[in-house]
């Protein structure tokens, strides 16, 4: 017995000798498995990360085709998708916060003759045209659409129905200003515009029969004029 208690002393003590000093022994393949454990954490951020740089650059990409989808590609103005989405955010803004507004609807009278007569490119150009001049009669806060054709919609904010009306009228005087050379020829196009006051009661779909019905009964009293 006693030479066995002896032997493993004497092993023990070697072990101690041939350690390093301050570290532990550690039994063979836990090494091993710390290495994997941090390797794996290591791809786990580096996969992490890659798939946010994915997420961020999709995200981007949708907000792109969003934008596109709500604008009209060859104005550059928000098309009648974007513009009501405008007008929906506005109507619940007034609702809420008691403010009021002026939604006015212009039709530019003489567009389809001038596209028969001189072609699409003609067209295109006073539409362009007639976006610039409205650009410069209304505030950055105020929005301008195209609600189809030749027919545009613009939001105006804190108007009372006077004021409203003035500048309708004001907006056509500038439109009605424009002129146009094509082929030799000098011709202008005009619009016709009515309004609708927003108020607690608006709604969006109502909004726009109004000024819609406004702007047609407009229409018919400058062919009349003449």
């Amino acid at each position: 017995m006693k030479k066995k208690t002896t032997a493993a002393a004497s092993s023990a003590a070697k072990l101690r000798k041939t350690a390093p000093r301050g570290r532990k022994i550690v039994p063979r393949g836990t090494r091993t498995t710390g290495t994997a454990a941090l390797v794996a954490s290591h791809d786990a951020k580096l996969t992490i990360r890659r798939l946010k740089a994915q997420l961020a650059r999709a995200m981007a990409r949708i907000e792109e085709l969003q934008a596109s989808a709500d604008t009209d590609f060859l104005l550059d103005i928000p098309n009648r998708r974007g513009f009501e989405r405008e007008l929906h955010r506005a109507i619940a803004y007034i609702k809420r916060y008691h403010a009021s507004g002026a939604l006015i609807v212009l039709d530019v009278d003489r567009l389809k003759p001038i596209n028969d007569a001189f072609g699409h490119a003609a067209g295109d150009s006073v539409l362009k045209a007639i976006v610039k001049a409205l650009l410069r009669h209304v505030r950055a806060s105020d929005v301008i659409g195209r609600l189809g054709g030749d027919e545009f919609a613009l939001l105006l904010w804190n108007l009372s129905e006077t004021d409203a009306k003035a500048k309708a009228a004001a907006l056509e005087e500038a439109i009605d200003r424009l002129s146009f050379v094509f082929r030799g020829r000098t011709i202008t196009a005009g619009a016709s515009a009515g309004v609708a006051i927003l108020g607690p009661q608006a709604e969006l779909s109502r909004a726009l029969e109004e000024a819609d019905s406004a702007m047609y009964v407009r229409k018919a009293q400058r062919r009349h004029e003449a």
